[in-house]
């Protein structure tokens, strides 16, 4: 068993294809029409055959109830790794990026919390 698919729930599909590769650079892998919306996914530029990342409609009455509270808590929805927190928290704030926690080293790891303008908070985190 592996992990080939896992979601976020967007509030935009558009947006969040530009927000996910063109401020957090990822690729996109597949983009097909479903109904009115789109089975819309990304993948990590260094393993583009690994698991994909679904930008989901935000669609079901549960979602935004869950995002909000989420948010509210601070809880990311989902963790990227990344070589050097510091240099993507450096790089994604001069692009306008939005953190909710600033780099924290955490002993077994550094990690900040991005707000991905699409409903959710995305952790990143480097292992030490």
């Amino acid at each position: 068993m592996r992990i080939r698919h896992t979601s976020v729930y967007v509030d935009d599909q558009r947006a969040a294809l530009r927000f996910y590769t063109e401020v957090l650079g990822f690729v996109k892998k597949t983009e097909l029409p479903v109904g009115k919306y789109l089975w819309l996914t990304v993948v990590s530029p260094q393993d583009q055959d690994g698991p994909q990342l679904v930008l989901q409609p935000a669609t079901h009455p549960a979602v935004k109830p869950f995002q909000q509270a989420l948010m509210d808590d601070g809880i990311p929805v989902a963790m990227f790794s990344v070589d050097s927190v510091q240099a993507e928290f450096s790089r994604l704030r001069a692009l306008g990026v939005r953190f909710a926690q600033e780099p924290l080293d955490t002993g077994a790891a550094t990690t900040a919390v991005l707000d991905d303008s699409c409903g959710n908070l995305i952790a990143i985190a480097q292992a030490h």
